[in-house]
């Protein structure tokens, strides 16, 4: 084993060997979800390209996966988890999420909610007396719905993904095409600057691609372990979304780099 000491460790403590430091970087990126390059090189009071090789190694062993400007789980690499497990997880920020997203709802008019755990806060937060119309690929999204007076509450068929229990295929895209309204708050699985909106199901990234078209603002919601994450299939780019609202755990330089990229953020 080896230190490092490529700058003074004010705050720091003794300098790490790099094996101490690795092992410190994989239970952060563990328990946070992700981490950046600039926020680890801080920590730990070393250069960028200290980190980048720790995350080289790191990523080597299987146990994280390199994004642009850091590092997630190596677990958010594998196919989707379901709705059930991704509903009960980062479920504060999905609640704040939810709660700025009411900011953009029209006063009365029509909403496309979509299918996924981040959305359905959003559909649970409702307020009871807006009269809207709620147009939803989520079945379990519809049923929630579907006994407040005010809401009237429109279901998009298809085929169930069973790992997301949205509404995908030809019978979800022929009734998104004959569709206009005012304000559509979609998720995803990814958003980079790089690489747009990725998703790893193609039949899904079909619906989603679709969702894209059919309203005058469109709403990304999603926390910010979504951010820096590039799954199998682009089915959008940043351009597309007027506005995405993230939770406050999204790091600053993230954050500018979506907004270089031309797209609004909001920290909930």
């Amino acid at each position: 084993m080896s230190a490092d000491h490529d700058a003074p460790g004010v705050g720091q403590g003794p300098a790490l060997f790099s094996d101490e430091r690795q092992e410190a970087i994989l239970a952060e990126v563990s328990r946070e979800g992700r981490a950046s390059v600039a926020a680890l090189a801080e920590r730990f009071a070393v250069v960028g390209e200290t980190i980048r090789r720790d995350l080289a190694e790191l990523e080597r062993r299987g146990v994280i996966r390199r994004v642009h400007g850091g590092a997630i789980p190596a677990e958010k690499a594998t196919p989707e988890p379901p709705i059930e497990d991704r509903a009960t997880q980062m479920t504060g920020e999905k609640e704040r999420i939810a709660q700025a997203a009411l900011g953009e709802l029209p006063a009365e008019g029509s909403v496309f909610i979509e299918a996924g755990s981040t959305p359905s806060y959003l559909a649970s937060a409702l307020p009871p007396d807006r009269p809207l119309t709620v147009v939803t690929n989520g079945g379990y999204i519809a049923n929630a719905l579907a006994r407040h007076d005010n809401l009237t509450v429109l279901s998009v068929g298809g085929r169930v993904r069973p790992r997301s229990l949205a509404c995908v295929d030809d019978w979800a895209l022929d009734v998104l095409s004959g569709l206009h309204v005012d304000v559509a708050f979609l998720g995803t699985n990814g958003i980079s600057a790089g690489a747009g909106l990725t998703t790893p199901d193609l039949a899904e990234a079909a619906v989603k691609r679709a969702t894209l078209t059919i309203a005058a603002r469109t709403v990304l919601l999603a926390d910010h372990s979504k951010v820096g994450v590039v799954s199998l299939a682009r089915y959008g780019g940043l351009h597309q979304i007027d506005l995405l609202i993230t939770d406050a755990g999204l790091a600053i330089e993230d954050m500018r780099e979506l907004e270089d990229a031309g797209l609004r953020v909001i920290r909930a």
